[in-house]
């Protein structure tokens, strides 16, 4: 399941909305940093909690929010008034 959640990382912030450099700028890591933390076939590099809610909050992205809580029975649902 971690690679899974790595990849899916991954694909969010190279093939989402955001440039993947603007994404980097927004959570404040250096770009070749977040490319190596995404990247699931580097053994020595891991992604953190941290970094995954802050690509989350950047790109808006909720697939990878559900995927996980549907790994474990819940299901996501969105507030009616959505933080800024």
């Amino acid at each position: 399941m971690i690679e899974s959640i790595t990849k899916m990382t991954q694909d969010v912030v190279l093939e989402g909305t955001s440039p993947a450099k603007e994404v980097a700028q927004k959570i404040g890591k250096p770009y070749s940093t977040l490319l190596r933390e995404i990247n699931p076939f580097d053994q020595n590099a891991k992604l953190g909690a941290g970094t995954l809610l802050d690509i989350l909050k950047a790109t808006n992205e909720v697939r990878l929010l559900e995927h996980m809580a549907k790994s474990i029975g819940y299901t996501v649902k969105p507030n009616k008034v959505h933080p800024a």
